[in-house]
């Protein structure tokens, strides 16, 4: 049995970087740039007005008043100097004409037919986007190995791009293994439950950026078994739940090895999720998960999804953790580091954190009510009041304050 450190570290070794593919601009969102991308130009590339005003050359400014000559929209341009002690009504982002080195704000002036008066003093220079203050011609605008947010998205479109290199979505294939489990729609009969496992897990590999491929529910039969993990091998990385116990019709371990897969390790020293395995077959990671719904999730969140973020190229694979302040008194009488599900609030003065209340591994009420996960050390004995790192587990946490729309 190994720690959850050491699982991850196994995990991280046998996990590869896929190649990366060309994607249309808004395909790159939320995945890692493949390629250094340079400027192709300035930007901005001419000097531009930075507000709705008027431009003028601050040299020749007399008594404070200007005549105003012209007027010069956004997308227009005007090649004919301005003359001294005149100025031209400029919209943001047009272009400053020939003879104009400032703009005053519309708001700053007061206007008595063609001829304006300033109100206060005027810098030099003032409200000017100047050629390359953005970036300049040749200059690295986005690094390999660089998140694309939409500000990123955004800067390539500004450059002209319509597409780059982005590291390809890992496929991921998903099997349910049980003679109990019924797809979601069946009639509920005696002694079966339905497989929530297969579409929480493939929501989870959606979440990460990854592509599910759902493989169906394996019987507990060794061929069974057998012929569906063959069959998840035209993923990139393969995903089961359940048969990974001691169970005399526990056979995923098996099959995996007789298709010449190799066991890196079995169970982890952690719960809920102990009965995990790692393999590597036909030089793909292969998760089998426990079959407790609860179990198998957080397996996923501290094992798959760190791997699935390393194969898209991620700079960071594991989720951010904040300090918290317990609610209520917290221990650990086992053996094991216990994940306990747990709620994450923001007060004014700091994070408070809550449990969700019954931690049975196969109570998904656990998760659905939380957003994070205390790792409990054994022996660990918390009070009200003292301050725990809890991770977190999802991105309705970072959505904010609700808004009451009866307001």
């Amino acid at each position: 049995m190994v720690s959850i450190e050491e699982a991850q570290r196994i995990i991280i070794r046998h996990t590869t970087l896929l190649p990366p593919e060309k994607v249309s601009l808004l395909q790159g969102l939320g995945r890692v740039a493949g390629e250094d991308i340079h400027a192709p130009y300035d930007i901005p590339a001419v000097d531009n007005s930075a507000m709705d005003g008027y431009a003028f050359s601050h040299a020749e400014l007399k008594r404070n008043c200007l005549t105003v000559s012209g007027f010069l929209p956004a997308g227009g341009q005007r090649t004919v100097p301005v003359p001294p002690g005149e100025a031209v009504k400029i919209m943001t982002g047009a272009p400053m004409p020939p003879g104009c080195d400032t703009v005053v704000p519309i708001e700053e002036t007061e206007a008595a037919g063609d001829v304006i008066r300033l109100i206060g003093v005027v810098k030099p220079g003032s409200h000017i986007r100047k050629r390359g203050d953005d970036i300049h011609a040749g200059d690295k605008a986005i690094a390999a190995g660089t998140l694309l947010r939409p500000q990123e998205i955004g800067m390539l479109a500004s450059m002209g791009k319509t597409d780059l290199l982005a590291h390809r979505r890992p496929r991921v294939g998903v099997l349910a293994t049980g003679d109990e489990l019924l797809e979601p729609g069946a009639a509920l009969l005696p002694g079966k439950i339905i497989d929530s496992n297969s579409y929480s897990i493939a929501a989870q590999v959606l979440e990460a950026g990854g592509e599910p491929l759902m493989l169906g529910i394996a019987t507990d039969d060794q061929g069974s078994t057998r012929q569906k993990i063959l069959s998840g091998l035209q993923a990139d990385l393969l995903i089961s739940t359940g048969g990974v116990s001691v169970g005399d019709k526990d056979y995923v371990k098996e099959a995996i090895v007789e298709l010449g897969g190799e066991i890196k390790f079995w169970k982890v020293n952690m719960k809920p999720g102990k009965p995990i395995a790692f393999a590597v077959l036909d030089g793909k990671p292969v998760f089998a998960l426990p079959g407790n719904p609860v179990a198998a999730m957080v397996a996923f969140e501290m094992f798959v999804r760190p791997a699935l973020l390393r194969m898209m190229g991620h700079p960071g694979i594991f989720r951010p953790t904040v300090r918290a302040a317990l609610t209520e008194p917290v221990k650990n009488r086992r053996e094991r580091p216990h994940l306990v599900r747990v709620i994450v609030e923001a007060l004014q003065e700091g994070y408070i954190v809550t449990t969700t209340g019954n931690q049975c591994s196969a109570c998904l009420s656990s998760l659905t009510t939380g957003n994070g996960l205390l790792r409990l050390a054994p022996g660990a004995d918390f009070a009200p009041g003292d301050a725990v790192d809890v991770f977190l587990l999802d991105r309705g946490f970072e959505m904010g304050t609700t808004w009451n729309w009866a307001d």
